[in-house]
């Protein structure tokens, strides 16, 4: 029973009984209704367009509600330009008055298609939530439009029409055709979740950010490149260097220097002075995407890039010095340097260098800065610490992310759960306390909070601070999954072998059952009816991997969105799919440039049919909603026994 302070607290919503009843009808009909479709993406790595184009098009959904409502009265390829509308309402108006004289007359059949497509999407939710989603300036004609009842028994048809007549004669047709357009897409997709890494290698992760605050339900699931950007943001300068690297290898000027205000010229003026003379052959950027702003000079870009590496490890090396319990002493390969033959040991053995100029390198200190450097890596710890924008996102992953999330029988988490080789959950000592599995994640979590929410400049901010880079690098990191990052020796050693990351054991246990089952039941879910959903490693598709992992218990749903990765899975990503009625999996193509306005569906796979209907009743939701419904019988109680005094509201 609810005390009466709770009660009393609750009484300001439900001022009486009639309230109280009300709420309670309205929440117990929604228990009913079937829960709304949930899409999961993973490794969205900076490719706004594929994303987005795959978020606009609902990945097929669109399409497939369109072909349900008028395949035997339009033909394919109206339909088909009635899809790319409503993905690009803006380019797909202006495509329209080109195409089409009678511009009008095609927006009010535009507007009756628009409506049935929009009726469809919202039917499963209530007139309240589809209400909420809907543009404040058109919301009232929207909803008489989507609740008007249009068939031959009407009383309502020539209603409808002098709306959409009165929409076009305003000349409004244009904007309501654009709110309509975004409305299907705010319904279609109930709930986003996005499985980790929004950040680097594509060139506009800023982008995709932007678009993912504009919607209502989003979490997400960190990613070792979204840490190493809240690492960079919290002011980590390893991190921020990496970062730096990071783009700079991947040509993503336009993000560092236009989406974020990164000041590079320091870097610029350094990178050109101190090597000159230098080619920087080792050291070309990956030029995936053309900068649409600011083109680079490749040469100069090469020096820059060089730069950071060296800049990057010096930091990287003063870090694993400070944080002993690392366990990372291996990594101190910048000291490990024989200078003067040019030379490396690794493991024992000596390799030769492939780059022996190294002019800011002390032999006798090689970790230590130079004056130039250290003022360098002031500039751009700045620089992120003081970007508005980038602080704004990096905000949001903080306040909508986490390391992992339980929800609707789904357990989402980026990289891995760390093991032994035997499969058993790896053992993590942190502050004197071991971890490992749930707890593992659970402390990380309140770290990687600690190193944006704690006093700055606080012994527990420092710290919280660096154990982000060990995050994005560690080898019991479960955002990395790795012995090693071998960036020195991709660069500094033609031996191949030394460049082999050898993946963590979940790795090889993942497609087992008994791994996935013991995986679910330490995060308290039933493995007979949950999943895992993990991002991090592309799927090799080309050679024959499934996403679907142990029987169907865990799906691998990296497919390759990103253009760096798509040599390996041979197509454009994966959106995993659960709405009311089945589990699914679409399969993208590639995004190719001047595609965005032709309609492309993916291939859908139903992975898993649900033998009953889900309902909002079976979620998380209708947990949370039963707990409501139980508080408000036990208010109404309280007022029908005099327990609580009613409130009169006086009609006016």
């Amino acid at each position: 029973m609810r005390d009466q302070r709770f009660l009393q607290l609750l009484s300001k919503t439900y001022p009486n009984a009639q309230a109280a009843a009300a709420e309670i009808i309205n929440l117990k009909a929604i228990l009913s209704l079937p829960k709304g479709t949930e899409y999961f993406f993973s490794d969205l790595h900076g490719e706004h367009e594929a994303f987005l184009y795959q978020l606009k098009s609902a990945s097929g959904v669109v399409r497939k509600k369109i072909d349900e409502l008028f395949e035997q009265s339009l033909p394919e390829n109206e339909r088909a330009e009635l899809a790319a509308l409503i993905y690009y309402p803006k380019e797909g108006l202006a495509k329209a008055h080109h195409k089409h004289k009678d511009f009008t007359g095609w927006s009010r059949v535009i507007i009756y298609r628009l409506v049935e497509v929009c009726r469809e999407a919202g039917s499963k939710y209530t007139r309240s939530k589809v209400r909420k989603r809907t543009p404040q300036n058109f919301a009232y004609i929207i909803d008489e439009l989507l609740h008007a009842d249009g068939g031959s028994n009407s009383n309502k048809p020539h209603y409808t029409s002098e709306i959409i007549r009165a929409i076009v004669d305003t000349g409004m047709n244009e904007e309501f055709i654009m709110e309509l357009c975004l409305l299907i897409q705010r319904l279609l997709v109930d709930r986003l979740h996005i499985v980790g890494d929004v950040f680097d290698r594509g060139p506009h992760p800023d982008l995709i950010m932007d678009a993912l605050m504009e919607r209502p339900d989003v979490d997400f699931q960190w990613g070792n490149h979204d840490i190493s950007w809240m690492g960079a943001a919290c002011g980590n300068r390893a991190l921020a260097a990496n970062v730096v690297r990071l783009g700079i290898s991947y040509n993503s000027f336009d993000v560092l220097e236009g989406g974020y205000g990164i000041n590079l010229r320091p870097l610029s003026d350094f990178a050109a002075r101190v090597y000159h003379d230098d080619p920087c052959e080792h050291f070309q950027p990956h030029v995936l995407d053309e900068n649409q702003y600011d083109p680079v000079d490749i040469p100069l870009a090469a020096k820059m890039h060089k730069a950071m590496v060296i800049l990057q490890l010096k930091l990287e090396g003063q870090l694993i010095h400070r944080h002993p319990e690392y366990h990372m002493d291996d990594r101190l390969l910048l000291e490990k340097i024989n200078f003067k033959d040019g030379t490396v040991e690794i493991d024992g053995t000596c390799y030769p260098l492939l780059d022996t100029n190294f002019p800011t390198v002390n032999p006798h200190d090689p970790l230590k800065l130079t004056r130039e450097e250290q003022e360098l890596s002031n500039s751009l710890v700045s620089s992120f610490l003081h970007s508005p924008r980038l602080q704004e996102h990096i905000h949001y992953l903080y306040s909508k992310g986490g390391m992992y999330l339980r929800m609707n029988s789904n357990l989402l988490y980026h990289g891995c759960i760390p093991l032994n080789e035997d499969g058993s959950f790896a053992v993590v000592n942190l502050g004197n306390k071991e971890y490992s599995g749930k707890s593992y994640l659970d402390k990380i979590d309140a770290v990687v909070r600690s190193a944006y929410f704690a006093p700055e400049g606080s012994h527990e901010q420092k710290d919280a601070c660096d154990f982000m880079w060990y995050l994005w690098c560690g080898k019991l990191s479960p955002l990395f999954g790795k012995s090693k990052m071998s960036l020195f020796e991709r660069i500094f050693i033609a031996d191949k072998k030394t460049h082999k990351e050898i993946m963590n054991p979940y790795y090889k246990h993942l497609d087992t059952r008994d791994l996935c089952e013991r995986i679910l039941r330490e995060f308290g879910m039933d493995p007979s009816c949950s999943h895992i959903i993990n991002g991090h490693v592309p799927v090799r598709l080309k050679e024959g991997e499934s996403p679907v992992k142990a029987g169907g218990l865990l799906f691998m749903i990296d497919g390759g969105i990103s253009k760096a990765y798509q040599k390996q899975t041979g197509i454009g990503g994966y959106t995993f799919i659960a709405n009311s009625r089945y589990l699914a999996l679409a399969q993208h193509k590639p995004l190719l440039p001047g595609q965005l306005m032709e309609e492309t569906s993916p291939k859908v796979q139903v992975i898993e049919a649900i033998r009953q209907r889900i309902t909002v009743g079976d979620t998380d939701t209708g947990v949370e909603l039963r707990e409501q419904i139980a508080d408000l019988e036990e208010l109404l109680k309280a007022y029908r026994s005099g327990r609580l005094q009613e409130k009169i509201i006086q009609s006016k």
